[in-house]
């Protein structure tokens, strides 16, 4: 393999060793050797390789070749398992972000199965339906998904409108679906996939609504995978991306499941029809947390694979003159678009260190809540939701730039950028509509407020109100990440304190609490932000500083990347942070010249930290950012593959053109 001279000349001036840094993000040398290993397993498969891209399949065809390639790459998973080289990892290895959408590049018709039906039953049923329903779901005839949003609502679940009524005469629940608006619709995998779902439903028994909760239901035949008498199903179309993952949508008419179908961890239907209410109705809310901890380590994997492409692409194109005494320069040494890359790139590094950090979190919480304590779980929804939608929201954002960074040839399918970006900014809708968990977050927020100024205690991720609301002095600006982290959290509680004013001044004049919260929501959704900025620029801050095994020149590439991510978004919220911060206007100047030092620390190393991310070309999928860095050579080659390319003169001119032009003569 013949490298771009530009891009190996990029490697011989890193200053530090990538693979150092492959093996910090794996969590060490041997588990860097075994994920290369697993993607050798599955990337060598001819099975998994595509001869035709994708865009040139009918809808029909994608969704055909996602099942044969979803079948083929579960397969090889119990293989792994059946050696003993595979634990419950490989699931999240296989089916996440960077690899998942490597291999099934427009989505995967099975994902939802192992992302949110499994998890589903283990986190609502009983220790006996997990055994029951696992056993048969994980090894069985079941392909499950997870039905909760309809057409008609989808983040406002006690909107639902699927009814689940309880005949206590024969022991069962009849589903219905009452309105057109009623149908689910969405679910991966539902289409013509799954033969069960765990569908969300309002309870009824003994003529009252209970509210939202899920049962297990059968959809499909097992053995003919025909739909049972009483279900409608079916797949809802074409989408922007991930067109492949089969999202459909159900209905029911008098549909009866027993009653042991509902799951009954946190709240039960005794025979008779006796309700018995949950210690707490979040915990029904338990799947939609999990997968928004999950779906930010994808955000942080999507963005690093854009980057990772317009990072190399930036080093091999050359395109005009910075002096006109030398020749075409390469345009990563331009600043623009250092300035369009380099955040973007340490990005990655901080929604990953977050995420790290909620998962953590995640699986103390679900720890605690077993042991029926429920303290830390509003803290916790409260951060998946804010950060699931800043993440979603900047990444989404961080990927058309960097498609943009790549002028014309980023439009082009075979740069993999338009389909990245397909699959990021799916995830500013799904599993909760951003604005509307920002506001969810909000709620939070105001109840912590008023905590602080009432003088209690207040959870880590809001200790910061504490210090803020006893009216402790700001010290005077200094470039520094502490000044920095902590001039964020004064931006936050700053925003957290006007809108909780401005709510209350709105109810105190009369207004409704209802009214006042939508009044003043826009200040609301920017407090639940700015708390989510805090947050990560925190904890970006202190995981850098707590890398210790590391080279000095690694570390000091980190706290470059760490550092610039916090000051450029000072810079990109400015108005906030001379509103609430020590910043003041004579100190812009000498900020806005470090983020330019930091651009130009982070140029010698930028291909070196993406070649860090050690993501296989296959995996990349993009003629701009291979590892070789000839993209010309491998754009050419991806355009010969366009059925157009296959003759010379297509039929359509005999069909159309020439009879058009010889009737102008």
């Amino acid at each position: 393999m013949t490298v771009n001279k530009d891009l190996q000349y990029e490697r011989e001036r890193c200053t530090f060793d990538p693979l150092e840094l492959t093996h910090l993000l794996d969590g060490g040398l041997e588990k860097t050797q075994r994920r290369r290993e697993r993607e050798q397993f599955f990337l060598d498969d001819p099975d998994l390789q595509d001869n035709v891209p994708v865009k040139y399949k009918s809808h029909k065809e994608v969704y055909e070749d996602g099942v044969r390639k979803a079948c083929k790459v579960l397969q090889k998973v119990r293989e792994l398992q059946e050696q003993g080289k595979a634990g419950m990892d490989v699931f999240t290895h296989i089916l996440g972000g960077m690899f998942g959408s490597g291999i099934l590049k427009d989505g995967n018709p099975l994902v939802v199965h192992y992302a949110m039906f499994l998890p589903a039953i283990m986190g609502q049923g009983t220790p006996k339906q997990q055994e029951y329903w696992i056993s048969k779901s994980w090894g069985g005839n079941i392909i499950g998904t997870y039905a909760q949003t309809e057409l008609g609502h989808g983040t406002f679940i006690r909107g639902l409108e699927t009814t689940a009524t309880y005949d206590p005469q024969t022991k069962e629940f009849i589903l219905n679906s009452p309105t057109l608006t009623s149908y689910k619709w969405w679910p991966g995998g539902l289409g013509h996939t799954a033969n069960y779902a765990v569908v969300v439903a309002q309870l009824y028994t003994k003529g009252e609504c209970r509210g939202i909760h899920p049962f297990i239901v059968q959809l499909r035949h097992e053995d003919t995978h025909e739909p049972l008498p009483g279900i409608k199903i079916g797949e809802i179309g074409t989408k922007l991306g991930m067109n492949a993952t089969n999202n459909g949508f159900l209905g029911f008419h008098n549909f009866r499941i027993p009653r042991e179908n509902m799951l009954m961890k946190n709240t039960q239907v005794l025979e008779d029809g006796t309700y018995v209410r949950a210690l707490n109705d979040k915990l029904t809310y338990g799947t939609m947390m999990f997968v928004r901890v999950v779906l930010v380590h994808d955000i942080a994997s999507y963005l690093s694979k854009a980057v990772t492409i317009a990072t190399r692409y930036s080093a091999v194109r050359r395109q005009s003159q910075i002096n006109t005494e030398e020749p075409e320069a390469q345009i990563i040494n331009y600043v623009t678009q250092q300035y369009k890359i380099f955040p973007n790139l340490a990005a990655c590094f901080a929604f990953r260190m977050s995420a790290d950090w909620i998962w953590n979190m995640y699986n103390n919480v679900t720890a605690e809540l077993d042991q029926g304590e429920l303290d830390r779980l509003p803290e916790l929804h409260a951060l998946s939701c804010c950060l699931k939608a800043v993440a979603s929201s900047d990444a989404a954002t961080g990927v058309e730039q960097v498609r943009l960074a790549c002028g014309g040839h980023g439009y082009m399918d075979a740069s993999n950028l338009p389909a990245t970006y397909g699959l990021v900014t799916a995830i500013c809708t799904y599993e909760g509509e951003n604005t509307v968990l920002l506001l969810q977050t909000a709620r939070y927020l105001v109840k912590a407020w008023k905590l602080a100024v009432s003088g209690q205690s207040l959870p880590d991720t809001v200790q910061y109100l504490t210090i803020l609301t006893a009216g402790v002095k700001q010290h005077p600006w200094k470039n520094s990440v502490n000044c920095i982290i902590k001039a964020h959290q004064a931006v936050a509680a700053g925003k957290i304190r006007l809108a909780t004013e401005n709510m209350d001044r709105r109810i105190r004049s009369g207004v409704s609490a209802e009214d006042a919260w939508n009044q003043t929501s826009i200040e609301l959704a920017r407090c639940a932000e700015a708390h989510c900025r805090a947050f990560i620029v925190m904890r970006f801050v202190q995981s850098v500083q707590e890398i210790t095994s590391v080279s000095k020149e690694l570390r000091d590439v980190m706290q470059q990347l760490c550092e610039l991510y916090a000051v450029y978004w000072v810079l990109q919220r400015l108005g906030d942070f001379l509103q609430f911060s020590p910043l003041r206007n004579k100190d812009v100047p000498a900020l806005q010249a470090r983020l330019e030092e930091l651009l130009m620390a982070i140029r010698p190393n930028a291909v070196g930290i993406v070649d860090g991310f050690d993501i296989r070309d296959e995996i990349l999928g993009s003629a701009l950012g291979a590892y070789d860095g000839n993209v010309y050579e491998r754009l050419f080659a991806e355009a010969m593959k366009s059925p157009l390319n296959q003759k010379s003169v297509n039929e359509s001119f005999e069909k159309y053109l020439k009879p058009f032009l010889k009737s102008n003569l």
